[in-house]
Parts: C-alpha cells; structure tokens; sequence
C-alpha cells in the first residue's frame, strides 16, 4: 500500500513538474510521506529517493528500554502530526509540531544512547525532508542535522543507583544548589515555598521530589515525564507575570537528565536557606516521631471525632493551620495524623488526658497565647470540654478518617445525616460557587435535570440536554457492573451529581485552575470529582460538539463518579480505572491516542518498584491513570471478577476499602498490584 501511494504520488510530481503545479504536488508528496512514515533520504531534482537500508536493524542494535520507547512513540506521533496538519494546509501548527518533535530528539541525543539513536534515524530522516518543505510555505524552523551515532557505551537511559537524586550527591554537572535551587526560590518561592498553591509545596528538595499528591513532578533522567519541566515549557508555570527563560529553563533540562541529583548536605533543608558554597542554615531538631494512629471506638465514647471535635477544628483552625499559606507553630492539622505528629513544640495530645494536652491548654490560655488567634474569638467552655473529653476518651478515631482530611471529615458527618433533597440543594449551592470562582457570566448560567444529574453551563438547552442524556446512558451502562442499589434515582449519589459543562477548552482549564487549583494535562477534555457533599464531572462542550463527542468525554467520568460513591474512601486509582474500564473509554481511541498511552503504561510499569510506589501516587497523572485502568481490567477477567464483585459488595455494604479488597480478592492492594507488577513485567 506505501509502495502504491509512493508511485501514484511520484507520477503526480512529474506530469506537473513544470509551472506553478509544482509546489502542491510537493505538499500532496510531503503529507504522505510524513503520516505514512515513509522513509526519505534526500530529494534530487524534486524526486525522493527511497534508502531500503533504513528499515534494516543494525546488528549492534540493543532492545531499548522504556524510557527510550517513550521518546521514540512521542517523536513519532509528532511528526505525524506534522503531517496530518500539512495535508490540510494548516502550515503553523505542522511547524510547532516539528518543532517538538526536533525538541525531542535533542533530548534523546543528551542520552547519548547509540540504540535510541538508531530507533529515530528514519524519523530524524523525515524530519529533514518535512523541516525543506514547511520552509518552502515560509515556515521558520530551527537547524536540525542528524547527530552523529554514539559510541556503543553502558547505555546511560537505563536506570542507575541513587535516581532518586538525594542518595547520590553531584560531583559534577549541574548543581541543584547553586544553580536549581536559586531558580524554584526565584520563580516559584511565592506560590510554592512561601505557599502550598494546589497543594504542592517544594520548600525543600525532599518535598520537590515527593510531589502534591497528584504523582511526582521529577523523574531523574527522564525530560519528558517529568511535569515540573512540561508545565514552564509549555508557559503554564510559573503565573502571576513570571517567566523562566531559556537559559534558566535549559539548566533545569540538564539537571534532570544528569539524574536530578542534590549536592547539599541535608535534603530536608529549606531551599532558601540553601548556600552556593553547599552548606545551609543548621535544620531544625528533629522532633521524636508521634503516633499517626489512635484507637478505634468502641461504642462506649460520648463524644465522636466526626460529628463533635472536627467540625470545632475546622471551624476554627481554618488559615493557621488548615489550608494554611504558612503553617503556624510548624502544627498542620490538615488530616488528624498530621495533628498527631504535633508542631514545634511537640505533641499536642496526650489521649487518655485531655486537660494535660498542649491543644486543650491552648484553646484555654493556660500555656501562652490563647487559641484561635488573629482576633478569633475563643471557644466557648463547652466546646473546649469536647474536645478535652474525646481526648481523655482515647482519642478514639475510626481507622480510614486518620488520613481524610479535615474538611471531608466534617462534609462526610453532614452528608450521614442528610437527606438526598438537602444534598441536591448543597450541590446546587456549590455549582454556583464555583462557576462564580472560575469567572462565568452568572446571567448566563443554565441548568438542566434528568433523574441522577443536575447538568449546568453556559451553553444551550439542547447542549445541556444532551450532556444529561449521555450522562444517564453512561450511569446505565456502569450500572451494569455494581451492586444493585436501593432508593430512588435521586439517592444514588446521596443527592444529584452535578455536571459542569464548559464550552471551550480554555474554560475548562481555567476552572480546573480557578476550582481545583491545579493544572489538568492538555490532553483532557473532561475529569471527575467527589468528596461525599461535591460530586461533580466537568466536561467541555460546545454547541459544535456531536452527540457522539459528548458521550465519549462524559461516559468514562460518570463511570467513575458511580464506583468511587460506592462507598467511603474510595481510592482514585480504583475508581478512576474500574470507570474507564467498564464504560470502555479505552476502546475508543484512535490509534495514535492508544499508542500514547501504551507508551505510557510501560513508562510507568518500567519506573515502579513496588506496587507501594504506584499506590502512594509516585506516578504523573497521565501514566498512574492508565496504570490504574490496565489493573482494573486484570479485574474485570475472567478469574478475578467474582472477586471484584465480592469488593463492590463489601463497599455498599459500609466495609472500608482495604479491608473490602482485602475480603474480596484475597489480598491487600499493595500485594494485588505487586502481583500484577511481577506478572506484566
């Protein structure tokens, strides 16, 4: 089929060869042979000539490693990008997709592996016949020659000791200390050293390389997963004016492929305090480690942690020490284990003794200044005395709310005790909040109701009645795979989930900015949310948009939404997957998208080493989320699913998670995903 295109093509060229036919007879050559991945060596007097060594393996050719398979499918589609945007005369976005392709190959060549460097020759060849041709429709590119093939050496790509950078100082090379460290405090102190913008802080190196929560930000050796480096490429980061600039940017690029390596002396050092001579201020002394677990309640308790003493914390805690810019007195209370580990004067609760404990002696003024302070008023006696109470009670905590945060704690009290009808109006209240935050025209907001979803957007009726309808379909076809549940539609989700639909790209990226305080990847045209009272899917939708689109972006999330409200606590890894997975969102990709994310998931099985990193979210977004649908779909097989079905069972029926997979499957989480690990590698 290639051979036949390429001769049909080449008889194109030459019955036009003279007068002004010549060029689009180039343009129709140039498009199919960069998306049919034709393999060109130079042109002669307009004529390509084919070089039939190129699809020959040298004999010194090694398998590559998945990282380098990652570089190679990410040039690769590029440049078919390159070419699908050329066939249709869109001559701009064919140049910007060369040039990341052209970015990636000097990436690769700072590897310095000679079978990476074989792997991409054929397509650096086609790069260079693409690069002549957008010149020629005045398309400025940057040089690009193929570099010369590196000595066969230890292939540096592979993963060595020490990558996580804090085991195996710098000797050489860049130094985070006097090079890295200067630009994070300089561009990203505001939000990220000084704050906990989106959750992310990277105060020091030690929280840098451990990421928010959504996975690792750094991967030692690897540019293109790590999204520090793609989020100030793509000028996402930093905001509020700022601007890394190419040197800058460059610098960072080279300490992550040199194994983003530290050379300080204490990786839990503040940044700022960090010195160009490798020293630093001396770090605080370490506290002893306090317990993050406390006793389960017995019953017996007259006082209960979620319905009496949190909602007091966060009621009053709230801007010092909750959601807090900068923590006070060094006490996070974000979760009940972080306010077990205690501040700088230590622990803050001695359980069994309520009145001995430094946070009951604060909130009554007998140990220095009373709590809450900036002009707060004090709690009331009774108020102290529950508090004081459940301490000398125990302290007694249900085991899955020792790490919920705060917040969700007291959002999950009041959703126990609510009916669906009030949920539906907290939801609704909610929806109007955060359309406000993320800058809509609240004139303009619309909102349409089908059985289980309250749909709102600026966008037509029809277009909300559509994203309804699809909704409803993706909930029936998820239904299909979980427990029967009783009630009317409205009780599904304890209240009716909301749907946010945005019209444009742009919107939704803003909202997840604006909303969520974090940056979605730029491939995502829809996600899901849920803490118990918010139960959202934000989509993008347009009048433009077909039937078809929007019940491809709003099945997979509404999927997704319907595992996760299937009981407390519900992992995102498992909801997110088993969602995909069963509303078959994978199967719908075109075969570009799924060679993107099969890149990915081999990415991600190639760099974990035990399924406790994967769980701990030690992944990007993008790779933990195709992760975590390929382990659903080992689920959904035939030989686990009666256990899959034994774990949806167990959540309906109020078990928490780990102990609902542990009964189900016969096994822990960690001890599944390492199982899983061990069989696909």
């Amino acid at each position: 089929m290639l051979v036949t295109m390429i001769q049909v093509v080449s008889k194109e060229i030459q019955i036009v060869s003279n007068g002004s036919m010549v060029r689009p007879a180039f343009r129709v050559f140039a498009a199919a042979t960069l998306v049919a991945g034709a393999l060109l060596v130079t042109f002669s007097g307009g004529m390509p000539v084919l070089n039939a060594q190129d699809a020959s393996p040298r004999a010194d050719a090694k398998p590559l490693d998945a990282r380098s398979r990652t570089i190679v499918q990410s040039v690769e589609l590029q440049v078919k990008r390159a070419g699908a945007a050329y066939s249709k005369g869109d001559y701009e976005t064919s140049g910007e997709a060369l040039r990341k392709a052209i970015g990636q190959i000097d990436v690769a060549g700072n590897a310095a592996s000679p079978a990476l460097h074989d792997a991409l020759l054929p397509t650096m060849r086609r790069i260079i016949n693409a690069r002549a041709m957008l010149e020629l429709e005045g398309v400025t590119l940057p040089p690009f020659r193929i570099p010369a093939r590196p000595e066969a050496t230890a292939d540096p790509m592979a993963e060595t000791p020490g990558a996580d950078g804090a085991s195996d100082p710098a000797t050489d090379g860049v130094s985070f200390v006097s090079d890295v460290a200067p630009i994070l405090v300089d561009k990203c102190g505001g939000c990220h050293i000084r704050g906990n913008k989106g959750g992310f802080t990277l105060q020091t190196f030690a929280k840098l390389m451990e990421g928010p929560s959504e996975g690792v930000v750094v991967f030692p050796g690897d540019v293109i997963g790590s999204r520090l480096i793609e989020t100030i490429e793509t000028g996402d980061m930093p905001r509020g004016g700022g601007k890394v600039s190419k040197e800058q940017l460059d610098t960072l690029k080279q300490w992550v492929i040199q194994g983003a390596k530290f050379d300080g002396p204490d990786p839990t050092a503040m940044l700022t305090s960090l010195k160009g001579d490798g020293t630093s201020a001396p770090p605080a002394a370490p506290q002893p480690n306090q317990p993050t677990m406390v006793g389960k309640p017995t019953g017996n308790e007259t006082v209960s942690f979620s319905k009496d003493v949190d909602p007091l914390l966060v009621e009053n805690c709230t801007g010092c020490h909750l959601d807090a810019m900068q923590t006070r007195g060094g006490l996070r209370m974000d979760t009940l284990a972080q306010m077990l580990r205690g501040g700088d004067s230590g622990s803050v609760m001695q359980p069994g003794d309520g009145e001995a404990s430094l946070l009951v002696q604060k909130l009554r003024g007998s140990a220095g200044a009373r709590m809450p302070a900036g002009g707060r008023p004090p709690l009331s006696d009774s108020d102290i005395e529950l508090i004081s109470t459940w301490i000398s009670e125990g302290a007694k905590v249900d085991e899955a709310l020792v790490q919920t945060p705060m917040k969700v704690v007291t959002a999950q009290a009041w959703l126990d005790a609510a009916a669906s009808p009030e949920v539906s109006e907290r939801r609704a209240e909610i929806a109007e909040a955060d359309f406000r935050l993320a800058g809509a025209d609240m004139s303009r907001l619309q909102q349409q109701v089908s059985d289980h979803f309250a749909v709102w957007g600026d966008v037509s009726p029809a277009t909300l009645k559509a994203v309804a309808e699809s909704a409803e379909a993706a909930l029936t076809q998820a239904r299909k795979f979980l427990p029967r549940a009783d009630g009317t539609p409205e009780d599904f989700f304890h209240g009716k989930a909301s749907i946010y639909v945005l019209a444009k790209r742009y919107d939704y990226s803003e909202f997840a900015k604006m909303v969520e305080g974090r940056s979605v990847p730029s491939d995502w045209q829809s996600h899901w949310k849920y803490d118990g009272i918010r139960a959202y899917v934000a989509v993008v939708a347009s009048e433009r948009a077909t039937e078809e689109e929007i019940a491809q972006r709003v099945m997979a999330p509404v999927a997704s939404l319907a595992v996760v409200s299937r009981g407390e606590a519900v992992p995102r890894w498992f909801a997110e997957g088993l969602g995909t997975a069963i509303s078959g969102g994978e199967t719908k990709r075109d075969r570009n998208e799924n060679m993107r994310r099969q890149a990915e998931l081999v990415t991600a099985v190639g760099s974990l080493k035990s399924g406790k990193d994967f769980l701990n979210g030690k992944l990007p977004p993008e790779r933990a989320d195709r992760m975590a649908v390929a382990i659903a779909e080992s689920l959904l097989s035939r030989q686990n699913r009666r256990g899959l079905d034994a774990v949806l069972r167990n959540l309906q029926a109020g078990q928490p998670f780990p102990q609902a997979f542990q009964t189900g499957m016969n096994a822990t989480p960690i001890a599944f995903v390492d199982a899983w690990l061990q069989w696909v590698q």
